[in-house]
Formats: structure tokens, C-alpha cells, sequence
């Protein structure tokens, strides 16, 4: 199957690895990926602070004409894209692809540490992803995958949320680091950088000794 690869301009300019590892993992599945240079951002950020966001919509929407399947590490921009995008290209996030269009759960991943998954806002409530992500991560050899408390409330982050409410931002966070840190996980993770990039920086300002990887560098790995 021929995917075309929308890798998102937050993943292209602070998570690279997470389109490597996306890359890898699709190959490995028997896709041929290709990538589409012309590709931008796809408004989300313009959008969620209330400007028009169309001419971004209108440019994904004639970048990735024609393609197949789009896929992409990022539930966020995913659901943006589907949500205004009604009779574009099929674009899905990485797992529900996996799981729903390739129909595999067993990718052949090996990663022997403690894990625990965030469940990130749009995954959960715009995507509906369910336990796709649980299941492909069930799956990886030697993994010890434990289950978060409250795993359903948001992180905080939100994009410019974070930055216009930075004190309901940082107590919602505070929470969520309880959690994490209540797993005695090694690694966190999750479908969206975006999240990862709050977590794990307040988790590297603790010196908590919690790494945190898009799930897409788990389900890659070989270890």
C-alpha cells in the first residue's frame, strides 16, 4: 500500500525521530511511504486561536490529492484536518492505521522497559482511538505496560492554552506528573508530541528520570 507521509510541522521541527520511527514501522509493514515536500502546516494552531485557517485546509487538501492513505504521528492535526476536511484525501493517525487499515496489532516491536500511556485529548475525544494504542503496545515483546491513573484528563498543554491560561496549564500538568510518576514507569508516551513536549519538559526540570517517546519510536524499536 502506497502511504503518503504528513509529518506535521511541530514533529518536522522539534520531534524528528518520531517521523523516522513512523517511517520505519510502516516500511517494516509492507507500506511504501512517500513524502510530499510541498506539505506546511495544516492551520491547527491558526484555527484553535480563531483565525481563518482555510487557505491551510485548502493547501492540504490539494498537496496530498490523489494519495491513498495519509498517515500521520499526530492525533491533533489529524482530527483539525478530518474535522474541516470532510471530502478530502483519507487521513488517519499512525495506530488507528495500523490497527484498522493494515490489520496488524503485532508489529514485531521489541522494547523491554516499564511504559506508561497518556491518552491524548484529541485521540480520545476527536479520533475516538479507543484502545488502539493499548493493543499495538500490548503486543511489543517485553514490555511491562502500565496502566495510568486518571488517564483520561487532559495534560494541559492545548496548544496556546498552555500559553494563555499558564497557571490552570501548570496545575493540570502537576497532576498528570503525579500519575506518571506513580507508575514508576521508565518511559512515557502517547499519539501526540505535542503532549509529550509538556510532560516531558516539566519531567526533565524534576530530574524524575522519566523519558518520554512518541509511540511510534516504541512500536519501531528492536531492543
Amino acid at each position: 500500500m502506497r502511504v503518503a507521509l504528513f509529518i506535521t510541522c511541530f514533529n518536522d521541527t522539534l520531534f524528528p525521530g518520531a517521523g523516522r520511527a513512523t517511517v520505519a514501522l510502516l516500511a517494516r509493514l509492507g507500506c511504501e511511504v512517500e513524502f510530499r515536500p510541498e506539505q506546511t502546516c495544516c492551520g491547527q494552531l491558526h484555527g484553535n486561536s480563531g483565525y481563518d485557517a482555510g487557505p491551510l485546509l485548502e493547501r492540504f487538501e490539494r498537496v496530498f490529492a490523489g494519495a491513498e492513505a495519509v498517515v500521520s504521528p499526530s492525533a491533533s492535526c489529524v482530527g483539525f484536518v478530518r474535522e474541516r476536511l470532510g471530502d478530502g484525501p483519507p487521513v488517519y493517525e499512525l495506530s488507528e492505521f495500523v490497527v484498522d487499515v493494515l490489520g496488524a496489532v503485532d508489529v514485531g516491536a521489541s522494547f523491554p522497559h516499564r511504559v506508561t500511556l497518556h491518552p491524548t485529548c484529541h485521540s480520545v475525544r476527536a479520533l475516538h482511538v479507543g484502545d488502539r494504542p493499548q493493543r499495538l503496545l500490548r503486543a511489543v515483546r517485553g514490555i511491562d505496560l502500565v496502566e495510568l491513573g486518571d488517564a483520561d484528563e487532559c495534560c494541559g498543554f492545548g496548544g496556546t492554552f498552555a500559553v494563555k491560561n499558564a497557571d490552570v496549564s501548570m496545575a493540570m500538568l502537576g497532576d498528570k506528573l503525579r500519575h506518571v510518576l506513580d507508575t514508576r514507569a521508565e518511559v512515557c508516551t502517547a499519539v501526540d508530541t505535542s503532549c509529550l513536549m509538556h510532560i516531558g519538559g516539566a519531567l526533565t526540570r524534576q530530574r524524575a528520570g522519566v523519558r518520554v517517546m512518541h509511540i511510534a519510536e516504541i512500536l519501531a524499536a528492536r531492543e
